[in-house]
């Protein structure tokens, strides 16, 4: 037996060795497990792992990989530990080992650990908690090309799996490839209807299809199974659930019932995540924000803003950083949003060269959300150039849902600098895409007319009929 005596030999959850004797550390690594699959509340659990075994390497190296986000200089501590227990842990164990030790701390390195995350899963293809880490990384590298990769490389040994065909839908659906990604979520759900990560990628498809009416009633169906999941988790698929009803022009008030309901009542859980709220709230607000109805939000956004205040709040996420941005802004609060504009280049000028390449467009995409927040269109035109297009800037860690509110907002400040022959450029091409988004034809609607063009009659007529097709 690789590793030690036989006594000293668990399998985990995968059916890998793991040197341990203890029964209750593994038990705790195969609840870590499951909790990534699930986006749990409760991937704390990987705690107890060393604590009934401190001398086993993956135990060690987990809890290393879940702190790393949570507490940088104890998962230094625990990498460590994972590295003096290595010479007598599994083949597996030291594969897992290598390819975290490349994302956490001093020695991370992105590319490098990508790349012995594609060697472990081509040696452990059944490792789907690793599977998840190295698709995490992928989004935050705005890489879903090599996401597919990764779950089709270990596809063929787990074709009957748990969560492994939510983890194919999602690249699937950033690529495009909206009829496969379908067809993969649909499986995944039909394996176990709790998969949710599955449930949220058919929520994508039929969002990015203007199939408002069935993604909400899908949603609302499995809603009552998201209470496990992680305040991200939970608010973000209520998030797609009011971006549904905004998107099919349902009522206002509907839309800001789920915000009330659903994501700013997570707060009141004990264990919920303000950041991971404040995310998909500020995600939601920016949308109602470009429709034109601040003043149905302002005292919420009030609320939101006072909240960016602290730099408790800062640095958490790239995304959350750049709708602090425009909420601080657009709520008058310039200092405090200079303030994290600095805070954030600070960060950028202290990163890599190979890290700077990747997070470039992130701080130029900074600074122009700064200057929409503060009205000054014709700063965000001039730092964006002429040429903007929101998915080359996915590297801030967002979805192409996410991000898209980016070109909402470009259009934005192209229909009020004048620029509308350019709007209507770029409006055309995305209503190539979604012909069902009335948002789309009624911005077509105004540019039109800007620009005295005939067409601004048809598209007010499309807008009317889309409108009242949905939710009315």
């Amino acid at each position: 037996m690789e590793g030690g005596a036989e006594t000293e030999m668990r399998r985990d959850r995968w059916g890998y060795p793991v040197r341990t004797s203890s029964d209750a550390c593994i038990a705790a690594i195969n609840a870590y497990y499951h909790q990534l699959l699930v986006y749990g509340r409760n991937r704390a659990v990987i705690l107890e792992a060393p604590r009934h075994d401190p001398s086993c390497a993956l135990a060690n190296a987990l809890v290393a990989l879940y702190l790393a986000s949570q507490d940088p200089t104890k998962a230094s501590s625990f990498l460590s530990a994972a590295a003096s227990s290595i010479e007598d842990a599994s083949s597996y164990e030291k594969a897992v080992f290598r390819a975290l030790s490349s994302l956490i701390g001093d020695g991370k390195d992105e590319d490098e650990a990508l790349k012995r995350h594609f060697e472990l899963l081509k040696e452990y293809p059944k490792d789907l908690a690793s599977l998840k880490t190295a698709q995490v990384l992928c989004f935050y590298m705005g890489r879903p090309d090599l996401s597919l990769n990764l779950v089709e490389q270990v596809l063929p040994h787990n074709q009957d799996q748990d969560y492994v065909y939510g983890m194919l839908a999602f690249p699937l659906l950033e690529l495009g490839r909206m009829s496969d990604a379908e067809m993969a979520a649909r499986k995944g759900y039909e394996i176990n209807k709790n998969d949710f990560w599955s449930q949220h990628a058919l929520c994508h498809v039929f969002q990015y299809e203007c199939r408002f009416k069935e993604a909400v009633s899908f949603m609302e169906a499995c809603s009552s199974s998201w209470n496990s999941c992680s305040s991200f988790m939970y608010t973000h698929n209520w998030w797609h659930v009011a971006l549904c009803y905004l998107e099919g022009h349902a009522p206002l008030g509907k839309v800001l019932e789920v915000y009330d309901n659903y994501i700013w009542k997570e707060l009141e859980r004990s264990d919920a995540v303000p950041g991971e709220v404040y995310l998909n709230a500020l995600g939601l607000f920016l949308r109602i924000y470009v429709r034109g109805h601040m003043e149905s939000i302002e005292d919420r956004l009030t609320i939101l803003a006072d909240a960016f205040k602290s730099k408790a709040v800062w640095h958490l996420e790239w995304l959350l950083d750049l709708l602090a941005l425009w909420v601080l802004a657009s709520s008058k609060n310039l200092y405090k949003a200079n303030e994290l504009l600095m805070s954030m280049k600070s960060r950028f000028h202290s990163m890599g060269k190979k890290k700077q390449q990747l997070m470039q467009k992130g701080i130029l995409l900074a600074e122009a959300i700064f200057e929409y927040g503060s009205g000054n269109y014709q700063n965000v035109f001039d730092i964006l150039g002429p040429d903007f297009n929101a998915a080359e800037f996915k590297t801030v860690g967002a979805s192409d849902e996410q991000i898209d509110v980016f070109n909402e907002v470009w259009y934005d400040v192209l229909l009020k600098i004048g620029h509308a022959f350019k709007a209507i450029e770029e409006i055309e091409k995305q209503v190539k895409k979604r012909d069902g988004s009335p948002f789309l034809w009624r911005l077509l609607e105004k540019a039109y007319t800007l620009e005295g063009r005939d067409g601004a009659l048809h598209a007010a007529e499309k807008a009317k009929s889309l409108e009242a097709a949905y939710f009315q």
